[in-house]
C-alpha cells in the first residue's frame, strides 16, 4: 500500500489546526488497516479535523476533508429524532402500538404488532428478528455482493422476512438490536405524516441544521461527491474490493443515510444541546436499558431511543450512535451538555472470519472519541 504510506496523516487546510492528539488518534485508526480515516471535533471554540490514508486507492488521492461516507446505523438516531418530534407534537405517543398505525403488518409465527409499542421499536426491546441476519447472508462473498448490490427492497418486504421467524422474546422482556424495528419506525412516520421517513428527516433535521453533506440516497447506488471510497475484504488475505457503489434500500430507515464527520458532530451537538427536541422528548430519548450482547464492542453501553450511552474513562459518559455499512465504519460522541462533540469515519470492513481485526479498528475509533471528549477534563 505505497499510496497509503504517502498519504498517511495528511492534515491540510482545516478550519483550525488539528491538535497533535487528534492527528495521533486518526493515524492510530489508520494503522489498524483502515484505508482512509477522517475525524472532526466541534467545541464552543471552533472545529478541528484531521485525516489519514486514501480516499480513492485507484486514483491515489487523500480523503477529502468534506468527504461523504455511508453511515449505516447512525441513521437510526435521525429517525428516532423525527418520531420523538411527532410525539412532542401530539401526533402519536410512545405507547401507541404497531398494530394501531400499521394494521396487519406484524403478525404470524408468534409476532404480534398489537403488543409492540413505538417505544419498543426505538429501544430495540420489541424482540423482533433482524431481517439483516437473512438478507446479508448472500452478500458475504464478492460474487454474492456483486449479484445483489443493485437490488432494491421495499420495507414491507424486509419486515416480511423478519416476521417469517419467531421473535427472540416477548415485547419489553429483553433487548436485541434489530434493523426490523427501524424499518417499522420508517413506515410509522409515513402513516402519521403522509410522507416518507426520508422526506421527514430532510425537513426536520437535515435542512434546519444545514447538514450539507447528509442525504438520503433512495434507490441510487451512488455516493455523492466528494466521497471516500469504501473497501472490504471478503475473505482473509483476499484483495480489497471497492464497494462504494451499492444500493442502500436494504438499510432503509435503519441504515441508509450518507453523511460526513462534520455533519455527524454537528447533529449530535444539536441533539444534546436541545436544538431538535423539547426537554420532555429528549428525556425520553435518554431513558436507557442495558445493551446486552454488545460487551465486546461497546463495554458498559446502554441503549435509549435511537441513542446510546457509553462510559468515559475520565468519568461520566457520553451519548452517541455508531454505524457500519459494507466498506464503512463510523463512530461519534457528544458530552452530556452538548458542547463538545466528535465523529470519525473510516473506510474498511473485513470478512466474517476477521472479527479481531475489525474489533481492533473499532477500539481505535473508540479511543479517538474518548480522548476528544476527555481532553478538557
Amino acid at each position: 500500500m505505497k499510496v497509503m504510506a504517502i498519504l498517511t496523516a495528511a492534515t491540510l487546510a482545516a478550519p483550525a489546526p488539528a491538535t497533535s492528539d487528534l492527528r495521533r488518534d486518526v493515524e492510530a485508526v489508520h494503522a489498524t488497516g483502515a484505508v482512509g480515516v477522517l475525524g472532526e471535533v466541534i467545541t464552543p471554540s471552533g472545529r478541528q479535523r484531521a485525516r489519514a490514508g486514501a480516499g480513492n486507492l485507484a486514483a491515489g488521492t487523500p480523503v477529502p476533508f468534506d468527504a461523504r461516507f455511508r453511515v449505516g446505523s447512525v441513521t437510526k438516531s435521525f429517525v428516532a429524532t423525527v418520531v420523538l418530534q411527532l410525539a412532542g407534537e401530539g401526533r402519536l405517543t410512545l405507547d401507541d402500538t404497531v398494530e394501531h398505525w400499521l394494521p396487519g403488518l406484524v403478525r404470524g409465527n408468534g409476532n404480534d404488532g398489537s403488543k409492540i409499542t413505538v417505544r419498543h421499536l426505538l429501544q430495540h426491546t420489541s424482540g423482533l428478528y433482524d431481517y439483516n441476519a437473512d438478507l446479508l447472508q448472500g452478500q458475504q462473498t464478492e460474487e454474492g455482493w456483486r449479484a445483489e448490490r443493485f437490488r432494491s427492497f421495499r420495507p414491507e418486504r424486509l419486515i416480511a422476512m423478519a416476521t417469517a421467524h419467531a421473535p427472540h422474546f416477548p415485547p419489553g422482556m429483553g433487548w436485541a438490536y434489530s434493523a426490523t424495528n427501524y424499518a417499522l419506525a420508517g413506515l410509522l412516520i409515513r402513516a402519521v405524516t403522509g410522507q416518507t421517513w426520508e422526506q421527514q428527516v430532510r425537513q426536520r433535521v437535515i435542512e434546519p441544521l444545514g447538514l450539507r453533506d447528509t442525504s438520503t440516497p433512495g434507490e441510487s447506488p451512488f455516493l455523492p461527491n466528494p466521497k471516500a471510497h469504501g473497501y472490504t475484504r471478503f475473505a482473509p488475505g483476499a484483495d480489497l474490493v471497492d464497494v462504494t457503489v451499492q444500493n442502500q434500500t436494504h438499510g432503509n430507515a435503519a441504515g441508509a443515510l450518507t453523511s460526513s464527520p462534520r455533519d455527524l458532530a454537528r447533529y449530535f451537538r444539536a441533539l444534546l444541546g436541545g436544538e431538535l427536541l423539547a426537554p420532555a422528548q429528549l428525556a425520553e430519548m435518554k431513558k436507557t436499558v442495558p445493551a446486552k450482547g454488545w460487551e465486546a464492542f461497546h463495554p458498559g453501553a446502554r441503549y435509549g431511543l435511537g441513542l446510546v450511552w457509553r462510559p468515559l474513562g475520565c468519568g461520566g459518559g457520553y451519548w452517541s450512535h455508531s454505524g457500519t455499512n459494507l466498506g464503512y465504519r463510523n463512530w461519534d460522541g457528544v458530552t452530556e451538555d452538548g458542547k463538545r462533540s466528535v465523529a470519525v469515519s473510516a473506510t474498511i470492513t473485513r470478512s466474517a472470519e476477521e472479527v479481531q481485526a475489525d474489533l481492533t479498528t473499532m477500539k481505535a475509533m473508540d479511543r479517538l472519541v474518548e480522548n476528544a471528549l476527555c481532553a478538557k477534563r
